[in-house]
């Protein structure tokens, strides 16, 4: 981990637009459940506004993790948080979400941040930044970032409960709460529990369907 290096991406970095994508696309199949397809031209966009953080060893990618707004730059979101295999288990995920989170909070200082997110891992390390899971409601209305789920595979689900509800957990970081002590995700909710119990219900309806 030392080796590496963690940094907002700059023009220097577009190079590695065709491998996050890569990464994405692989990351999306692995877990068979969110992560929306991201294509270059959209990443590229990201490190030129000044809005995407890389995880490099050496020359190798390690990491990539972009930062998105909404409903006029009142809400942040971290998205298409990635760790390269090699990479895993290693604390990187958790170094370039947490790098993410404090440049958002510089280029955007009153914007809530919020999350959604299938992974435990990263439901853990937002809610060591602040964030607390929320329902959906708490969300952007923004109808365009509703639209960027449609590449995910539980997109009909999304749709079916009309943008209420998905096997995501919605997590809400509020900058007007951020005295609050921080939600304690293992030690003192049981969330997780449940939204794994939904998670394989919803998944094996899925699969049920498609048979």
């Amino acid at each position: 981990m030392t080796s590496i290096r963690v940094v907002v991406a700059t023009k220097k970095h577009l190079i590695y637009a065709d491998s996050v994508c890569q990464l994405i696309e692989i990351s999306a199949k692995e877990r068979g459940t969110g992560i929306a397809k991201r294509e270059p031209e959209y990443i590229k966009m990201k490190i030129d506004e000044g809005k995407a953080i890389i995880a490099l060893e050496g020359e190798q990618l390690a990491g990539f993790c972009y930062i998105e707004t909404w409903s006029d730059k009142s809400y942040v979101v971290n998205s298409g948080l990635i760790v390269a295999h090699a990479f895993r288990k290693s604390g990187l995920a958790k170094k370039i979400k947490r790098t993410a989170f404090e440049h958002s909070k510089k280029m955007f200082p009153n914007a809530k941040m919020f999350g959604l997110t299938t992974s435990l891992a990263v439901m853990k390390i937002n809610s060591e930044l602040g964030y607390h899971p929320v329902t959906y409601d708490r969300l952007t209305t923004d109808q365009v970032f509703w639209r960027g789920c449609s590449s995910c595979v539980n997109y009909e689900i999304l749709k079916s409960k009309e943008q209420s509800n998905c096997i995501c957990t919605a997590m809400l970081y509020d900058p007007k709460e951020k005295k609050n002590k921080k939600w304690d995700f293992i030690k003192k909710s049981s969330i997780y529990q449940r939204f794994m119990q939904i998670k394989k219900k919803q998944v094996n309806q899925i699969a049920e369907n498609n048979e």
